[in-house]
């Protein structure tokens, strides 16, 4: 588990060096006192580990920048990736205010050429929400310009790399809204915004938060995190919990069936991601981390779990040992 005694964690993601595992993470100070609060003065923070179990913290990644800046408000959830000729890309999301207060995020990235000292791209943002096909302040009701979280991979054909975007449609009830934005790149430099992988749905979500898309035991594996009070009203009608989430997928890069997911986790766990353990047999396998979400006393966790074994089922995404492992893990991360 990883933990910082005087900062809440949460969103997270990796780079592999082939030695150790990097990881980048979102923190804030407790002395703010209410995690809420947090989000507006998020850092990108970094640490190392070799079994993805104990951590080394190591120097930050990338903070926010003076105004005016697309990132002068806080730096949040992103990506890393390796371009051929070695350099490390850090895509993440710029947050700033309007003058009313509201938030708009655009997308950015900064490079590397060892994961530890980072210069941002003079050419920030390179990317923006389109209301063409996606939800801006100007053509919706939400609560902020939801543009943000990308997910950057390469073409499973070779033509360049992929973006996944956590944004919202132009039609439809609110909390239905959530879509799967999309963006292509010949060399991770210049990127072209491009119309959903997926669409607004009854059974869907008003937003799907940190995507991430694998292909788990021969199926290509959609996941992404939803609150219940942000899910549609027939999902918050049928009950489901609030957590991560998983839907099957025709390929990494859909069409993605929202309406198919399935809850991996409850409110326990928030903003999963999938990594592959390095090595052959047991060591090679699928493993879910989260941030503890909810504790026991309801209140704020802000912590990133030991890894937990998944598989695809058939059906779904599972944790190994099911709702057990989960509460052991917790319970662990409580102690």
């Amino acid at each position: 588990m990883f933990t910082l005694p005087d900062s809440w964690v949460w969103d997270f993601w990796f780079a592999d060096d082939g030695e150790r595992y990097h990881l980048f993470f979102l923190y804030a100070s407790r002395a703010l006192h209410d995690p809420d609060a947090r989000h507006y003065r998020a850092s990108i923070g970094h640490a190392v580990s070799t079994d993805l179990v104990r951590w080394t913290r190591v120097e930050d990644a990338l903070v926010r920048a003076d105004a005016p800046a697309f990132d002068d408000l806080a730096t949040w959830t992103g990506s890393v990736v390796r371009h051929p000729d070695g350099t490390w890309f850090l895509f993440y999301t710029g947050s700033t205010r309007t003058a009313d207060g509201r938030n708009v995020q655009r997308i950015g990235y900064a490079t590397s050429a060892d994961l530890t000292v980072w210069q941002k791209a003079d050419a920030n943002p390179v990317l923006s929400a389109d209301p063409a096909w996606y939800e801006t302040l100007g053509t919706g009701a939400w609560h902020d310009e939801a543009f943000r979280d990308p997910w950057v991979f390469p073409d499973p054909d070779g033509e360049g790399w992929h973006m996944l975007i956590t944004a919202r449609g132009t039609a439809g009830p609110a909390f239905e809204r959530g879509v799967i934005g999309h963006a292509v790149s010949p060399d991770l430099r210049h990127w072209e915004l491009r119309p959903p992988l997926s669409a607004p749905t009854p059974r869907g979500f008003g937003q799907l938060e940190v995507v991430q898309v694998e292909v788990v035991d021969g199926q290509p594996v959609l996941l992404f995190s939803c609150l219940a009070e942000h899910a549609s009203a027939q999902r918050r009608a049928e009950g489901g919990p609030g957590g991560i989430w998983a839907a099957p997928a025709q390929s990494l890069l859909g069409p993605f069936a929202v309406d198919a997911a399935e809850p991996v986790t409850d409110d326990r766990f928030y903003s999963g991601r999938l990594i592959r353990r390095r090595g052959d047999g047991p060591d090679g396998r699928w493993v879910l981390m989260a941030f503890h979400h909810t504790g026991a006393d309801g209140g704020f966790v802000g912590s990133v779990s030991d890894p937990m074994p998944v598989a695809w089922d058939g059906r779904r995404l599972t944790v190994a040992g099911g709702s057990a492992a989960t509460t052991a893990e917790l319970a662990r991360s409580a102690s």
